[in-house]
Parts: C-alpha cells; structure tokens; sequence
C-alpha cells in the first residue's frame, strides 16, 4: 500500500496557483469548439491532438487551443470544466492565467465577462473560490507590456488580481516599467522565470520586476546564494512536476538531481500545481502523486505544500489566516488517520 493514498491525497484541502485556463482545456472541448468555429484540427482523434516535446511545441497547441475559443460562452465553458476538475481533485482555491493576446478579434471586456461567470458559476456549484491572473506573453515585448497593464487596469474587475509573464523565456528586466506601473496600480506581481531560463532570471524577477512569487523557477538550484537567499526570504515557487518532464532539462522524477526534488529537499516553499492539466493530460491529484510517490515528499512537507498554496495566495490576509487554521487541522486530522490506518 502506498504512503499517500489517492483517497488520501484527494481529501487534503488544496490550492491551485499555477493554472492556465487555456492549457486546461481537455482536447475533447477543443475539438467541440473547433467544429464550432469551424477551425481545422487535423483527424480530429482526442488521444493524438496534445503531442509536444519542448517549450516551443507546447507552445504551438496552446496556440491552436487559443484559435478555438472565441466568445464569451465559450470562456464560460472552459472555466467551468477548468475549476470542476480542480475540485474533482480535492482543490478548494485557485488563482487561474489567461491569455487576453491569444484571442485575437475577442475584446478583453468580452472574455473577462465569460471566465468571470464560470468563476461565479463554479463557486456556487462547486464550492471552488478563485482569482483571475491576466498574463502578457513576453514574446510581444515590453511596449505592449505596458499596454496590456493599461488595458487590466482601465478594466478592473474585483476577480483580477494580478499580472503574468509568459511564453518562450526571456531576460525579465525590459519589463521592469510595465511591472512598476502594475505596481502602483495596486496589482499582484508574478512571472515565469527559470523553467528553460538561467537562475539570473529568477533573481531578476524578484529583484528588477518585483515579483510576490515565481511561477517554475527551477533553475534557482543552479545558484546555491539564490537558494539560501530565497529561503531565507520565504520565497514562493509555483512548480508543477509533470511539466518538467516535457519543457525542461530535468524528465526523470527518480533522478537524484530533479530540480524539485532538490528544491524541497533545500527547504524552499514551494506549492504543487498542474499548470496546463488539458494539455499535459494531468490532474492536480496525479501532480500530488508524483510529489510524494516518486520526489520524495515526507508527510510533514506534505502538510507544507498544502499550506504553502494558500501562504503564496493573493488573499485578502484575513481571509488567508482563517483558512489556514482551518487547513492546517484537517491536514493534521487526515495525515494522522492515514499513519493510523498504515501501521500492520
């Protein structure tokens, strides 16, 4: 019998705060909305359509996903099923990305009206809070960096909690004028960093952007300075296993030498994510698995990573503290009953 069982693993109260809306769209809703906007997808067979093996392959479905959402209703659909898989998984909270540039022709107010309502839709149903992270991809650069955050920010809802940075990895620091101005607009401040990318870009996030977390930063364990100091500092990485596995170096979970394995291993605070769950064919479940079954997680960094979810959260601090005392004893409850039920 395993350690953690999947029962076990689904009953823990979790957060989700690396999750991208439309990564997480199951390839049967992708050719749905295909046929519905008439887009071409090849055969069309839902076992084959997510095949990549690299940042830039993945990069390309995520792409194709992208095309087929095209109105509010079809935003609607896809946060729906997005949050009832979170919540099928045990998840309770989560602050989702979304790529306002990668719906072309559709206004940023059209799509915040679709994701918003499943959001409200979800949480009633399905008792799944959430906030909503509009990120740019950096691809586009830092001109429309700013113009992005001006458009976030002229259209300010109370479910937008923040900005990303995303797409193909780059040096963060000519975006430092576009953060400072979400900054001063009252926005919560992450970005990719570190996934494919040197440590320097996690510091540079930190440092130059101004970040509240880092989304991967894998490669901090290249930097034994960075780690200590972002240890010391209670630094957030929202790590998400299965990805590793197809857009970095390190695919093997039994290596010795896994970035996450090493980061938990360096007392960093990480929180376990699914980050594109449709694409990468995974479950928040299936994430928590690999953490403790095949990284190495022992029960009391279990607990922590559960706990971590909501300390890296962009809750209200009232709202956070309350939660986690009512996390943290269910935790406790239900790691006890598992030790209990474990011993011959």
């Amino acid at each position: 019998m395993p350690a953690f069982s999947d029962e076990l693993l689904r009953a823990l109260p979790k957060a989700e705060l690396h999750l991208h809306l439309e990564g997480a769209v199951s390839a049967s809703t992708v050719l749905d909305l295909a046929r519905k906007h008439r887009i071409d997808v090849g055969g069309g067979d839902p076992a084959s359509l997510f095949a990549f093996d690299d940042l830039a392959s993945f990069l390309r479905m995520y792409a194709l996903v992208c095309d087929s959402v095209r109105d509010a209703d079809d935003f609607f659909r896809i946060t729906y099923e997005a949050l009832a898989r979170v919540a099928e998984s045990g998840g309770h909270y989560v602050e989702m990305f979304f790529s306002p540039a990668a719906h072309a022709g559709i206004s940023y107010p059209v799509m915040l009206d679709g994701i918003i309502a499943g959001m409200h839709a979800a949480a009633v149903d399905l008792g799944v809070e959430s906030l909503l992270i509009p990120a740019h991809n950096r691809e586009t650069g830092p001109a429309a960096g700013l113009a992005f955050v001006e458009m976030v920010l002229a259209e300010k809802r109370a479910a937008v909690a923040g900005i990303g940075l995303d797409y193909m990895e780059d040096d963060p620091r000519p975006f430092a004028a576009m953060y400072e101005r979400a900054r001063r607009g009252g926005l919560h401040r992450t970005a990719h960093a570190g996934e494919t990318g040197p440590a320097a870009h996690v510091r540079d996030s930190i440092d130059v952007l101004g970040c509240e977390r880092i989304d991967h930063g894998y490669h901090v364990v290249d930097d034994p300075v960075l780690i200590e100091r972002c240890r010391a500092d209670g630094t957030f990485f929202t790590c998400c296993p299965t990805t590793t596995t197809h857009t970095t170096i390190w695919r093997d979970f039994d290596a010795p030498d896994h970035a996450i394995r090493r980061m938990l291993a360096a007392g960093l605070a990480i929180t376990i994510n699914t980050d594109d769950p449709g694409l990468m064919q995974t479950t928040l479940v299936d994430e928590y698995r690999i953490v403790t079954g095949r990284l190495g997680a022992t029960p009391a960094q279990l607990k922590e990573l559960c706990l971590n979810g909501l300390r890296a959260s962009w809750l209200p601090e009232p709202v956070k503290n309350a939660m986690l005392a009512t996390w943290s004893g269910r935790i406790d409850a239900l790691l006890a009953e598992n030790a209990a039920s474990s011993v011959p």
